[in-house]
């Protein structure tokens, strides 16, 4: 029974709401309809790349040349072992980790703790090194100064000089600030009555605290690492020191590319970056809902 029946009789003002929330109602869902047009508007414009690449991982290097756009007739995965083999695929996967992991962990664990006095204003000027940081972003790559940095400490063509490379940047420091901001300054004068050390304090209580923040620091910089091509070019001359980015250069022939091959190099070269997001992604994704609600 509706509202006008159970009353019996017209009523102009419960008339006049019932039509206002009829029309509200109407154009809530009118709105939901456009929102999920967009998001799957979007979602397309995202994944069609990533289907085109995983199709052309399937095909022949003739069946490519005869139609790029076209699906896959057959599905093969011996792009994947060319690939693995040609590219020297174990040698250079090492490298990379072994780059990755390590400059990676040395960034997070020293962004850590000078994040935290940053951030709390223990010293003086660490408003202005902030702003140095933002400023930073802003900055281009001083390639020609870094290498005759690099060059004149003999760290050319090293592991620890391309490794170190990638211990400073500016955004991860911006991350770790604005967010150890974020949790009660009381906590380190109760520590410090508990006779807590700074090393304690920090991993014992900082670290649990911020584990959002370390875990998108981590993926964005491990990321960031995983993919560079320009510093091995320039850095490294060896071949048994190139990560795996440099490795996909051997698709590049005289007279053309083998891009079937290239597609299953670049799907192979993805999949360590995604196990590390879908490890860290519940981290991510507590630290986004968490900055969402604090005011």
């Amino acid at each position: 029974m509706s509202v006008r029946e159970r009353f019996g009789r017209s009523n102009p003002s419960l008339d006049m709401k019932l039509d206002e929330g009829t029309s509200m109602t109407t154009r809530s869902r009118q709105i939901r309809v456009v929102s999920y047009l967009l998001l799957g508007l979007v979602a397309v414009f995202y994944i069609w790349p990533l289907f085109m690449l995983v199709n052309t991982s399937m095909k022949t290097l003739p069946e490519y040349l005869k139609d790029p756009s076209g699906l896959a007739e057959s599905i093969t995965f011996e792009n994947f072992v060319e690939a693995w083999q040609l590219a020297n695929f174990p040698q250079y996967l090492w490298n990379s980790v072994l780059y990755t992991s390590v400059a990676t962990a040395i960034f997070v664990a020293s962004t850590l703790f000078v994040a935290f006095p940053i951030a709390r204003g223990y010293f003086r000027g660490s408003n202005a090194l902030l702003t140095l940081y933002v400023v930073a972003l802003f900055l281009p790559p001083a390639l020609i100064p870094q290498f005759q940095l690099i060059l004149n400490l003999g760290l050319y063509n090293s592991r620890i000089g391309f490794i170190s490379l990638f211990l400073i940047n500016p955004i991860g420091m911006i991350i770790m600030v604005n967010y150890i901001k974020s949790i009660p300054k009381e906590l380190d004068e109760s520590a410090a009555v508990d006779g807590s050390g700074y090393l304690r304090f920090v991993f014992s209580i900082v670290f649990p605290l911020i584990r959002p923040a370390v875990a998108t620091v981590t993926v964005l910089h491990a990321i960031g690492i995983w993919n560079e091509l320009v510093l091995p070019t320039i850095y490294l001359s060896s071949s048994e020191k190139f990560p795996i980015t440099r490795g996909l250069i051997v698709f590049e022939g005289v007279y053309g590319s083998n891009w079937p091959g290239i597609a299953s190099a670049v799907l192979m070269l993805m999949l360590p970056m995604l196990v590390l997001f879908l490890l860290l992604q519940r981290e991510i994704i507590s630290g986004l809902t968490a900055g969402s609600i604090k005011g």
